[in-house]
């Protein structure tokens, strides 16, 4: 069984690209809600970056990945072009066209042409933060231009397909993911229903300077500050914090 983490980009008050009325925020987390339903389904272990209409940076996003100690990390996205219906398809990003990730970007695209989609390609982006920070291999896949009527289409009649598409390239390669490190220690100072509480907190924190993150599971936003490998490191984390007055208590995973 695989740990993956499954990215719906954008979210919140970032819509990502829009045509015609339709938001990409909206179509990538109806399709990673359901390919995720779909890993479950196959005895995968999925996480999830976010499961409702919520903003997070990429950076946070990486760091969600990390703490769930995943073996794969999977970014949904959907393409647009300055002159609608110009261009058509499905492209995967990676840090760099190598190992598994290039594998599973390979298995990604050519499933997804199988189901209707121009294949453009794996291209390279290691400028990308969720490509950069993540610790394990990470894929960002552009499901079609949403402001392609083509590209649509497709995802709209096919859309089980492509959630079987998606969903067959990482189980493929689900037993090859390279064997994570042991778990990181991160130091909790807040857990809260709502997310705007959270947002709060994260804010003040990284205004003071603490690498301080929102880590959602189990209806819970939490909010967390670093992640180390080393325990008297998250130890002088905490030691900190409370000697600033924030309540804290450390927890691995």
């Amino acid at each position: 069984m695989a740990k993956i983490v499954i990215d719906p980009g954008h979210g919140g008050s970032d819509p990502g690209a829009n045509y015609n009325g339709r938001r990409e925020k909206n179509d990538v987390l109806r399709l990673a809600l359901a390919v995720g339903k779909k890993l479950e389904e196959k005895g995968q272990n999925v996480s999830y970056t976010r499961v409702d209409d919520t903003a997070y940076t990429p950076f946070e996003r990486a760091m969600m990945a990390n703490t769930a100690n995943a073996d794969f990390f999977l970014s949904l996205h959907r393409n647009s072009v300055r002159n609608p219906n110009t261009v058509n398809g499905v492209e995967a990003y990676v840090y760099e066209e190598s190992g598994i990730r290039e594998d599973v970007a390979e298995e990604l695209l050519d499933n997804l042409e199988d189901a209707g989609f121009e294949n453009r390609g794996i291209l390279e982006r290691p400028n990308l933060a969720v490509l950069r920070r993540t610790d394990m291999p990470a894929v960002l896949l552009e499901v079609g231009f949403i402001d392609n009527e083509k590209d649509n289409q497709i995802f709209d009649t096919k859309f089980d397909e492509i959630v079987d598409a998606i969903a067959d390239a990482i189980l493929k390669y689900a037993k090859k993911f390279p064997t994570r490190r042991p778990p990181l220690y991160r130091v909790q100072t807040g857990a809260f229903r709502n997310y705007d509480n959270a947002a709060v907190l994260v804010n003040r924190l990284q205004n003071e300077g603490y690498p301080a993150f929102v880590l959602y599971g189990d209806g819970i936003y939490r909010v967390q500050v670093g992640a180390y490998e080393i325990l008297d490191n998250a130890i002088r984390m905490e030691q900190k914090l409370r000697a600033n007055g924030y309540p804290t208590f450390i927890v691995s995973g």
